[in-house]
């Protein structure tokens, strides 16, 4: 396959994950493994997250929640690297994890490092940094049984707290509470009194959207890289949702697929807003249409 290049301003249809620039530059994160600098990247975007969706604790720390299963997935790697790799980001002092009791994924605290902070550390941090060997530990809704096990129990999905079942459902309760909140839902049930069903819909075709496998999603009629639509919803706001419940009212054409209409409104609504509230001034107030 032969890609294209960038022209102009192209790279904005990207979404993007971070890596502060020290993790690259400052001689004590050296050895930390470059999978490892990505993965405190991920965790990074969901801090982000975590903090749109209120997740903060007693103490007013953003946590996080990401499971092993998922670093699996998203750095297509086994078991035991992704369970190194966040030893690492410990050892390093980099993050922080609680466990949430059997059955349930750790809670993470990503850590702030930034100026005096790392230069305190890495004094602080020298001497527990060499030699130490990693060990490797999974979320206690991950480990696996052994045979020697007394009662010969096993883990299965008949067990939902033991299955490791709700994986996605910590990711797809991140990405609901933040869409709900950036979105100003509560705020449009009362704009749309009527129109409760509407708007829950809408919040659920964002969530299956971001949080969609695939590689491409169906828009229009046309297949959008994941990353490109991932990064075009991340930008929605309450007045974008304004125009999509306005574009359903003002539809006089029989919609056959409501969802399809609805995700690509959504899609094209950062891009095609202005021009169709401009439409309507126009058509309320034609005084004010050029004249040649």
């Amino acid at each position: 396959m032969e890609f294209d290049y960038f022209y102009k301003e192209q790279s904005d249809q990207f979404a993007f994950y971070r890596i502060p620039k020290v993790l690259i530059t400052e001689e004590f994160f050296q050895e930390l493994s470059i999978d490892a600098k990505l993965l405190y990247g991920l965790l990074l975007d969901r801090v982000s997250l975590s903090s749109n969706s209120g997740w903060f604790d007693e103490e007013g720390r953003v946590y996080v929640i990401y499971t092993i299963k998922s670093i699996m997935r998203d750095l297509h790697c086994g078991n035991k690297k992704a369970g190194r790799l966040m030893a690492e980001l410990e050892k390093f002092g980099l993050i922080e994890r609680k466990s949430r009791g059997l059955g349930r994924p750790w809670t993470i605290y990503v850590k702030n490092f930034s100026g005096p902070m790392l230069n305190g550390h890495l004094q602080a941090c020298q001497n527990n940094t060499s030699g130490d060997v990693i060990t490797t530990f999974q979320d206690r809704s991950e480990q696996h049984t052994n045979n020697t096990n007394i009662n010969n129990t096993k883990n299965n999905d008949t067990n939902p707290i033991l299955s490791g079942a709700d994986v996605d459902n910590d990711e797809r309760e991140t990405y609901y509470r933040y869409f709900y909140k950036q979105l100003e839902i509560e705020i449009m049930r009362q704009r749309y009194p009527m129109d409760g069903d509407v708007l829950s819909a809408l919040v659920d075709i964002l969530v299956d959207s971001v949080c969609s496998k695939r590689k491409t999603i169906r828009i229009a009629g046309d297949d959008k890289p994941i990353n490109v639509v991932k990064s075009q919803f991340m930008k929605l706001n309450s007045s974008h949702v304004e125009y999509v419940m306005d574009s359903l009212k003002s539809n006089t054409t029989k919609i056959r697929n409501i969802k399809q209409y609805i995700l690509a409104t959504l899609y094209n609504a950062p891009l095609t807003m202005s021009s169709f509230y401009q439409a309507e001034v126009l058509h309320d107030f034609p005084q004010f249409t050029k004249k040649n």
